[in-house]
C-alpha cells in the first residue's frame, strides 16, 4: 500500500473510530465464568471498542524524526518499526490470536488476593510428568503457542509417550489476562509461592518447573523456597555468573586473565549488555510507574519498547522477522496493549530488583540448564557446576536466542524432553 492510500485509510478510520468509541477507555479484557472462588473457565473477550481504539490511536501516531545514525545505536530505526506499525494499522488481525487462546483450556484462580489465569493441558498419557511453565518479559503465554502440543501430546509431534507432560502455562501477576496487584510485594518469591498452591489446587504432587527470563527467576525461587511437590527444574536464562565476577562487570574492570574462553566469552557478553543495553532494566527497577505511562498510553511507544527487545534478544543479528513473524510479535504487543499491563508488567523488575544473571545457589534440587546461542550470555558450564550442586542436564543448543520457544520451538521441545527425562 502507498503511502498516499495509506493515510487515506487512516483519514476513514478517524471518522468511524472517533463515532464507535470514546478515546482514552481501556475496557476490561476478561471474561470469567463460574464461582467467584476455586478454579473458574476463561475466554479472552476484548470488546471491539477496544480494538477500534487502538486503530484510532495508530492512525493519529506521531513519529518521530529517522534517527540520525545508519545503524542501531540509537534505538529502533525508523525504517523497520514504521512498516510494522503501518501493518498493525491496516493488516493485522487480533482476533485470529484470540481465537488461537480460546481453543485451548484456559482457567482463571484467585491466589492471595489476586486472580491468576492459567493454560491447563492434561496429556493423553497417564504417566505423564507434571509441569509449570513459566515466560517472561516482554514475552507472554504467547512465547508457548507452539510447544504445548508436542510437550502434552509427543507421540503425534514426533516423540515417545515416555516424554509427555501435563502442562500448566500461567500469566504472571501483572502481565496479560491475570490480575494486576494493587499493593507492592508480588516478586518472584512470591509469585512461586503462588505457583506451588496452583499446582497442588490442580492436585499435582510431584512436578516440574521450567522457565526463561523471569519464569526462569521464578522457578530458581521456587527451588530455594523448597516448596512441596517440586522434583526439579529447567531453565534457560540460568544465574551462574559468580560472585568475584559480578563485582568486576559492576565496577566496569577488565576481565581477569584466568577466565577459560567461555567464560570469557560469557565476561564479554554481560560486559556489553552492562554498558550498552541495560538502560530499559534500570528503568523499569527504579521508574516502571514513570515508563509505565507511555507503554500504557501510547501503542507506538509500546511496540517500539518491546520491538526493540525482539530484536536484539532474538537469534537473528538484529532482524526479528527473520524467527518470527510480523502476525507473531503484534500478538504478543496487542496482548500487552489491549490488557494495559505495559505498566504493571514492569513492575516485577522494581519487585526483584535483582541482577537475574549472578549466582544462584541450588545444594539439592535437580537443575537442568539449556544454553541458547542468542541468549544475553551463554553461561559456561563451569560456572553453572558452581552453583547448581545437582546439575543433571547441560546443553548448548546450536540455535535460538532469548526466546527460545517461540523462537526455535522444535528444538526446545527436545531440550526440555531431554532435561527431565530422567526425574520421571
Amino acid at each position: 500500500m502507498s503511502r498516499d492510500a495509506l493515510d487515506l485509510t487512516r483519514r476513514r478510520l478517524l471518522a468511524s473510530a472517533a463515532a464507535a468509541t470514546a478515546v482514552g477507555l481501556m475496557p476490561a479484557a476478561l471474561h470469567a465464568e463460574g464461582a467467584p472462588s476455586g478454579i473458574r473457565p476463561f475466554k479472552v473477550a476484548i470488546p471491539e471498542a477496544a480494538v477500534t481504539n487502538l486503530k484510532l490511536r495508530l492512525a493519529t501516531a506521531r513519529w518521530p524524526e529517522r534517527e540520525t545514525v545508519s545503524d542501531a545505536s540509537q534505538g529502533v530505526r525508523l525504517a523497520r518499526l514504521q512498516p510494522l506499525v503501518d501493518y498493525w494499522a491496516d493488516g493485522y488481525d487480533w482476533r485470529k490470536v484470540e481465537a488461537k487462546l480460546n481453543a485451548l483450556p484456559m482457567f482463571v484462580t484467585e491466589i492471595d488476593g489476586l486472580d491468576i489465569h492459567f493454560i491447563h493441558l492434561r496429556s493423553p498419557h497417564a504417566s505423564a510428568l507434571p509441569m509449570i511453565m513459566t515466560h517472561g518479559w516482554p514475552g507472554s503465554i504467547l512465547e508457548f503457542m507452539k510447544v504445548v502440543g508436542p510437550l502434552v501430546d509427543p507421540t503425534n509431534h514426533g516423540g515417545s509417550a515416555a516424554d509427555a507432560f501435563h502442562l500448566v502455562v500461567p500469566s504472571i501477576p501483572g502481565f496479560g489476562f491475570s490480575g494486576k496487584p494493587a499493593t507492592a510485594g508480588w516478586g518472584s518469591d512470591h509469585i512461586g509461592r503462588a505457583w506451588s498452591v496452583l499446582m497442588r489446587r490442580l492436585g499435582y504432587e510431584r512436578y516440574v518447573s521450567q522457565g526463561g527470563d523471569c519464569g526462569s527467576v521464578i522457578s530458581h525461587r521456587m527451588a530455594l523456597q523448597k516448596v512441596p511437590g517440586l522434583i526439579g527444574i529447567h531453565v534457560n536464562m540460568p544465574g551462574t555468573v559468580p560472585k568475584e565476577i559480578a563485582a568486576v562487570l559492576a565496577a566496569g574492570g577488565p576481565a581477569p586473565e584466568e577466565l577459560s574462553p567461555d567464560e570469557r566469552r560469557a565476561f564479554d557478553a554481560l560486559d556489553t549488555f552492562y554498558k550498552d543495553s541495560s538502560a530499559y532494566a534500570a528503568m523499569m527497577v527504579t521508574r516502571p510507574q514513570t515508563i509505565g505511562y507511555s507503554l500504557v498510553d501510547s501503542p507506538l511507544g509500546l511496540a517500539a519498547w518491546i520491538y526493540e527487545k525482539l530484536a536484539t534478544w532474538t537469534y537473528s543479528g538484529g532482524d526479528p522477522e527473520k524467527v518470527l513473524t510480523k502476525d507473531e510479535m503484534l500478538d504478543d504487543i496487542s496482548l500487552y496493549w489491549l490488557t494495559g499491563t505495559g505498566a504493571s508488567a514492569a513492575r516485577i523488575y522494581w519487585e526483584d530488583h535483582s541482577n537475574n544473571f549472578n549466582a544462584v545457589e541450588i545444594p539439592e534440587l535437580p537443575v537442568a540448564v539449556t544454553v541458547f546461542p542468542g541468549e544475553i550470555y551463554r553461561a559456561p558450564k563451569s560456572w553453572a557446576q558452581r552453583c547448581y550442586k545437582n546439575l543433571v542436564y547441560f546443553s548448548e543448543a546450536g540455535n535460538g536466542g532469548h526466546f527460545a520457544a517461540w523462537e526455535q520451538p522444535e528444538l526446545f521441545t527436545q531440550e526440555v524432553r531431554a532435561a527431565f527425562r530422567s526425574l520421571r
